[in-house]
């Protein structure tokens, strides 16, 4: 369990405020406007009314404390930037930044942000990825060169198993899970034989995934 400061109760931070609270966290969550504190009152450990670009505010709620600060404020980039920055100065462990823009991510970048939610960019990214292509069904982002990719499993591979394919040495690329009906088996190894209507989740860099899947 971590402590968590949201700054910012728009759309993108109350849905940050829900799971965080699925997740078991505490959060003390921030905002300007009233009716958006009360809104995230269900799902937060404590809530107050404030004005974060205010350094007297931000510094009396003692940021020193908290495991992660994230700044989800949306639609003005100067509050959410002199809030980074103020955030860094009263010596708080961890922020992460919401950027709408690329712009926006390297001034936070270099004004306190330790990571930059890039949520436009993001959701881009996947949506693109998602739906060029019959046979992918998800995709996560670990860098620019490496991701997680969840695809239908090609038909010239069913009915053969995973030592077979030997994927990992013509394509570098590991197999980490399989997954049929919403259930995902973890327990890999070269026996797994691959059936019909299975997914599997695949890591490697992004051109060796492209080559192997056709993406």
């Amino acid at each position: 369990m971590k402590s968590i400061l949201l700054i910012g109760l728009g759309r993108f931070g109350r849905h940050i405020a829900i799971k965080l609270n699925e997740l078991g966290h505490q959060v003390m969550a921030i905002d300007i406007q009233e009716e958006r504190v009360d809104a995230v009152l269900p799902f937060v450990t404590n809530a107050q009314i404030g004005d974060c670009t205010n350094e007297d505010f931000l510094g009396a709620l003692g940021v020193r404390n908290f495991d992660v600060c994230i700044v989800a404020i949306g639609g003005n980039f100067q509050n959410s930037l002199e809030t980074t920055s103020l955030l860094k100065e009263l010596g708080a462990k961890m922020v992460v930044s919401r950027a709408e823009r690329d712009v926006q991510a390297k001034f936070l970048l270099r004004n306190g942000a330790d990571e930059v939610v890039y949520l436009e960019k993001q959701v881009a990214d996947w949506t693109a990825i998602r739906y060029s292509s019959d046979h992918i069904f998800d995709y996560i982002e670990l860098s620019e060169e490496y991701a997680i990719f969840e695809v239908e499993v090609p038909k010239e591979w069913i009915g053969k198993t995973i030592g077979e394919i030997d994927i990992r040495r013509k394509y570098n690329i590991n197999i980490m899970a399989t997954k049929m009906n919403d259930e995902l088996n973890i327990t890999i190894s070269p026996d797994v034989k691959f059936t019909q209507n299975q997914t599997m989740l695949v890591l490697g860099n992004n051109k060796d995934l492209q080559k192997c899947f056709h993406i």
